[in-house]
């Protein structure tokens, strides 16, 4: 992958040109002190991705079509305004691609996945062809995780899934844990299973070791729901030490743990996730809205052993009967040529540029945030309640929720989860967190915004 992607650099450069003739390949493996097979795989690469053309006898050469084709689709492509203005603030939305190479490069994915456009348009069976469980996997083995492919599924996004797993796990009146302060998708799907949800108090590591035994104890649940990594709201991620507490009270009490691991491929050391230590327990939900975008509605699901895999697939089938696949299909070919690993850089890196544009306004200890994290969890003061300041930054191009959203038991408390990414760019986010930051120093009728 490195030698195909150094191909397209010294083209973009201008280092090499259409018609350049390219070393042998077991010359160039010498060279690099590299296998021979390595270089031709890298040359077999270059030559999926249009850069290069081998002829035998002759040699491999420079071809360039792909380059040129990205600047062609650039060149003659606009946004439909109807498509660009369409946004839900509600989400926690990841910082959205702007250079123009990196876009290039999604959108050639897409045309070459629009050349098996009509296979694509069939029904498939469910979980994913062979080709998209591979990628699948080798995505998954970023985070540590080498389940076999039976085990595996891709399925239509990580909240038809949680239905689907905790549709499986309990029946109505039934108790499941989580954080008391936790994703609002949880909620929203205990409600609609009429399941008894349970918020376990917190500490600054996570979920407390002995409320999880306790309420274990008390409550018989079925199941425990973690969001482990960058938690949504509190951007809280669970320190390897503390996650192995938590495997070993589930291991004790036979609880299953849901891993919902949207944000696990942010950081890039992360802790290791809770299904590397408690395999056999762990519902593992890796989602692709948060590190490639929600547009995709994929996740990829990995079950705890092959008995729990044909009720999931039944259920899941009865749900959405398969996921899309078009979008499986552009997943896979932006895992397998690298684009998801470009966009996935670039997340990271805004997100962190913008964390360090709310340091740099935003008063050290007045708000909750990981340096990584696209959202900071803010506690209000001053008189400002969650609903008025709300209100205040309506119109701000910001996404702000309030605490109830996330508060699974008690009184919410007035604090507000905002959101740093989306379509808003760093001029606009500047002025806004300008704004924020402005009203934050006084009462709410100093801000003026309420006549």
């Amino acid at each position: 992958m490195a030698i195909a992607d150094l191909i397209e650099l010294d083209l973009r450069s201008g280092r090499l040109v259409a018609g350049d003739r390219l070393p042998p390949q077991r010359e160039l493996a010498k060279r690099l002190n590299v296998d021979f097979t390595t270089v031709a795989r890298g040359y077999v690469e270059a030559q999926k991705r249009g850069l290069v053309d081998s002829h035998v006898g002759r040699g491999t050469f420079v071809t360039g079509a792909a380059v040129r084709q990205r600047q062609d689709l650039s060149a003659d492509a606009a946004p439909d305004p109807r498509r660009a203005s369409v946004v839900d603030f509600s989400m926690n939305l990841p910082p959205e691609p702007d250079d123009p190479d990196l876009i290039a490069r999604m959108r050639e994915g897409m045309s070459a996945v629009a050349a098996s456009l009509v296979p694509l348009l069939r029904y498939q069976g469910f979980g994913g062809s062979g080709m998209d469980k591979e990628a699948a996997a080798a995505w998954l083995g970023r985070r540590g995780l080498t389940p076999s492919q039976e085990r595996i599924f891709v399925t239509s996004g990580a909240h038809p899934a949680l239905l689907a797993i905790f549709g499986l796990m309990a029946k109505p009146g039934d108790t499941v844990l989580s954080e008391i302060v936790t994703y609002p998708g949880i909620r929203s799907i205990a409600a609609q299973l009429r399941l008894n949800l349970a918020g376990l108090p917190m500490d600054g590591d996570g979920i407390r070791p002995d409320a999880l035994a306790a309420a274990c104890e008390r409550l018989k649940p079925k199941a425990l729901y973690l969001n482990p990594t960058l938690q949504n709201p509190t951007t809280l991620t669970i320190p390897a030490g503390r996650r192995e507490e938590i495997a070993a009270v589930a291991r004790k009490y036979h609880l299953p743990i849901v891993e919902d691991d949207a944000y696990g491929f942010i950081p890039q050391e992360g802790p290791a996730p809770l299904a590397a230590a408690a395999p056999d327990l762990t519902w593992h939900v890796g989602g692709l809205a948060k590190c490639l975008g929600a547009g995709l509605r994929l996740a990829y699901v990995v079950a705890p052993d092959t008995r729990a895999v044909w009720p999931f697939v039944s259920a899941m089938r009865a749900n959405t009967v398969m996921a899309s696949p078009l979008t499986m299909a552009l997943a896979t070919r932006w895992i397998e040529d690298g684009t998801a690993d470009a966009v996935l850089r670039f997340v990271r890196a805004e997100a962190a540029a913008r964390q360090q544009m709310v340091a740099a306004v935003l008063p050290a200890g007045s708000y909750r945030a990981d340096p990584i994290s696209f959202n900071i969890w803010l506690p209000l003061t001053n008189g400002w309640t969650r609903s008025t300041f709300g209100s205040h930054m309506h119109a701000s191009g910001i996404g702000v929720v309030a605490s109830d959203a996330f508060t699974v038991e008690g009184a919410a408390s007035e604090a507000v989860r905002v959101c740093l990414g989306g379509p808003i760019g760093r001029g606009r986010l500047q002025g806004a967190l300008e704004f924020m930051a402005h009203a934050l120093e006084g009462p709410p009728e100093m801000a003026g915004s309420f006549f």
